[in-house]
Order: C-alpha cells, then sequence, then structure tokens
C-alpha cells in the first residue's frame, strides 16, 4: 500500500507581496515606531516581520527596556526608535526591502541604501544596490561609488567603477566626486595604465585634490597627497613640462623634490634610471612625446 504523498504548493508571489506591502509603514496593527532623520519622520512597523528578517532588528527589539532590572525581561522595548542619521526614504526602502524582498531605489539614495544593507547586515539587499549602481552609473557619480565600494569591500563594483573611470578619466577628475575622493582610492586609480587622460592633465587633477583635501583635512598638501603623488608618472613629462611644473611646486610643494629630480634624470640618461617601471609607462590616454622611446624597458 502506498504511503501518503506531500508536498509544497506555492500561490501567487506577486499577490502575497503587494499584500504584505500594504504594511510598509502602516500605523495600523504595527506596534513598534521609528523616528527617523532630521525630519524626525515617524515609520510604523511590525516587530515580528523585522525580528524574523534581520538580525539586527531582532537584537534591537529583544532588548530589555532602559532601566529594567533584569537584563532577560521577556518584555520588549516600545519605542519610539530613534534613528537620527539616516533618511526617511532611505530607512523606507530597507523596510520594504524587509517587508517584500523587493526594494524601489533611484540614484539619489542608492548608495545610502547600500550602506545601510552593509550596516544591517543584509546581503540580498546588498546585491540589490550593487546591480542598480552599476546600472545606472553616471560620470559625476562614479567616485563616490567607488569609494563606498572600497569602504564596504565590495570588489566587483570596485572593478565595476574603475573600469567606467578609465573609459571616461578627462570627465570624471572635472567632477567634485573626484575631489572628494580619499588618498588611498585615488592613489589606486593612479594606478591604472588605461585611464584616458594626458599625464599632465592628471598631474592638475592631483594638485586640485590636494588643495581641497588639505582644506578639508586641515593638514599641508605635502601630508595629506604623499600616497596618490607616488603614483603620477613624472618621466612621461617634456622637459619644458616640467619646468612648469617645478613652478607650480615651489608654491605649494606637493611634489617631492626627488620624485622630480628622478624625473630630469631620466631626461638626462635617456632612460628611466632609478624610477619605477610603472612610472615610465604610457597610459591608454597619454599624448606622445619624444623621449618616451627612451623609456621603454628594453631601450638600448
Amino acid at each position: 500500500m502506498a504511503g501518503p504523498c506531500s508536498a509544497r504548493l506555492q500561490g501567487d508571489v506577486a499577490a502575497f507581496t503587494a499584500a504584505l506591502r500594504t504594511l510598509v509603514n502602516n500605523p495600523q496593527f504595527s506596534d513598534v515606531m521609528f523616528v527617523v532623520g532630521q525630519e524626525q519622520q515617524k515609520v510604523f512597523a511590525h516587530r515580528c516581520v523585522l525580528a524574523c528578517r534581520c538580525q539586527v532588528f531582532r537584537g534591537m527589539l529583544s532588548q530589555a527596556p532602559v532601566g529594567s532590572q533584569d537584563s532577560s525581561s521577556s518584555v520588549p522595548p516600545q519605542g519610539p526608535f530613534i534613528l537620527g542619521n539616516v533618511q526617511p526614504e532611505v530607512f523606507l526602502a530597507v523596510i520594504e526591502f524587509l517587508y517584500t524582498n523587493s526594494v524601489t531605489l533611484n540614484s539619489r539614495i542608492a548608495l545610502e541604501v547600500l550602506t545601510s544593507s552593509v550596516e544591517y547586515g543584509l546581503q540580498d539587499l546588498c546585491k540589490l544596490c550593487v546591480k542598480f549602481i552599476k546600472d545606472t552609473l553616471s560620470v559625476e557619480q562614479v567616485c563616490e561609488a567607488l569609494q563606498a565600494a572600497v569602504t564596504y569591500g565590495q570588489v566587483d563594483l570596485q572593478q565595476h567603477c574603475l573600469a567606467f573611470i578609465e573609459g571616461c578619466t578627462a570627465a570624471v577628475v572635472r567632477t567634485q566626486g573626484f575631489r572628494e575622493l580619499s588618498d588611498v582610492v585615488l592613489a589606486r586609480v593612479l594606478r591604472s595604465d588605461r585611464l584616458a587622460v594626458d599625464e599632465l592633465d592628471l598631474v592638475q587633477a592631483v594638485r586640485e585634490w590636494a588643495h581641497v583635501s588639505s582644506a578639508v583635512l586641515e593638514r599641508p598638501v605635502p601630508e595629506v597627497a604623499a600616497l596618490p603623488v607616488r603614483e603620477l608618472r613624472l618621466p612621461l613629462l617634456a622637459p619644458s613640462e616640467l619646468v612648469t611644473l617645478e613652478s607650480y611646486n615651489q608654491q605649494d610643494l606637493l611634489i617631492p623634490v626627488e620624485n622630480i629630480a628622478a624625473a630630469w634624470r631620466a631626461h638626462a640618461l635617456r632612460k628611466g634610471s632609478g624610477v619605477p617601471s610603472r612610472l615610465c609607462r604610457p597610459r591608454r590616454g597619454t599624448r606622445p612625446r619624444d623621449h618616451h622611446r627612451h623609456l621603454e624597458p628594453r631601450a638600448k
């Protein structure tokens, strides 16, 4: 005699998701409230949904009330929970994902939702944010996206952003986002052989970045720029350009004297002697100079 059969059957997913979406920020039947952002916007939620979908919220919602003598009290905190450092639109995107496993994004909030997804340990939301950012990347936003990708260890997004920058470097270096890169991330960009910009223009872009960073960090230009400056390929510049560079350098000391001296030595010896080989390689956007043929590693 055959045994009983069993199966898990699934109904209409879209209808289920739509029904749950009606509960997002709905005060009816809600049992927890958040006060979000500088606007102090009230956001209503259901603790059972938050707790089962997110470990961070589970911990937050199961803590004993302030002043309780019993840390293992079964009485959950009633809130409201104050979240002053996140935009309401960003927090609501996170809540939408927790309820519906989908999220509504736009270019204005995508990076901040990515930040929140990392903070709340929501890997699936993180993947959705990364996909959206890659699909909608722009010249104005690519540096901010690269900075976030490095900060949160998103290797795939880092590579995508760097490839984007390599494709339109001349436009990217003029953006505000470029001037706001950290020294570590800027140095990483400058290591690329595929930047589509001439070295002289790149030196000027780094100089502008350094002056902005110096003002923001209240530190001397040479100090804030020490790491990125190591990646500038000064031997690629012609003698007349080095003369102009030295003139500017007397004003802000952006580039160590020994770096400029090494570039002059490469001209005098007609080879990149004493200079790391990577600093003698023309980039994809480097304008040809007569002396470049002497810098090739195999040149006699």
